[in-house]
């Protein structure tokens, strides 16, 4: 099982990343998919994840973020947009199975002036 991001990078604050992240190899369906950040020093916290069409956002994200899946790609996005100095981090996608969740590599945004 794989979980591949892209996306990350840096940029200004104000502005915009797309993060994408495709999972391969898993033989069962996947229940749910989203994305958790850490930042230096910080536990690792949920940003955003969807299931079946119910999307949850961190407070900390509304209104800035937009999550979305691609079912028959097994890819979910994470839209960004209005970036703070605050949501430096890294970010990982996971992907939720039966009695199991997944976690890919990680992808560092690093929003600064």
């Amino acid at each position: 099982v794989q979980l591949v991001e892209s996306g990350g990078g840096v940029v200004q604050p104000g502005g915009s990343l797309r993060l994408s992240c495709t999972a391969s190899g898993l033989a069962v369906s996947i229940n749910a998919m989203g994305w958790h950040r850490q930042a230096p020093g910080k536990q690792r916290e949920m940003v955003a994840t969807i299931t079946s069409g119910i999307i949850n956002y961190a407070d900390s994200v509304k209104g800035r973020f937009t999550i979305s899946r691609d079912n028959a790609k097994n890819t979910v996005y994470l839209q960004m947009n209005t970036l703070k100095s605050e949501y430096t981090a890294v970010y990982y996608c996971n992907a939720k199975i039966p009695g199991y969740r997944y976690w890919g590599q990680g992808t560092q945004v690093t929003v600064s002036s």
